[in-house]
């Protein structure tokens, strides 16, 4: 198992990217339930 040290830099990337994607759904999920109540209110 000498090509661990070969992969550490990818599994940084990957983590930072999964990261980065949970955190854009979060704020889409909010953004799109915040604007659907509005629209709810608006149109009820």
């Amino acid at each position: 198992m000498s090509d661990d040290a070969e992969y550490e830099g990818m599994n940084a990337a990957r983590t930072r990217r999964t990261r980065i994607v949970a955190w854009v759904v979060i704020v889409s999920l909010i953004l799109v339930g915040g604007g659907s109540t509005v629209l709810a209110l608006i149109f009820g």
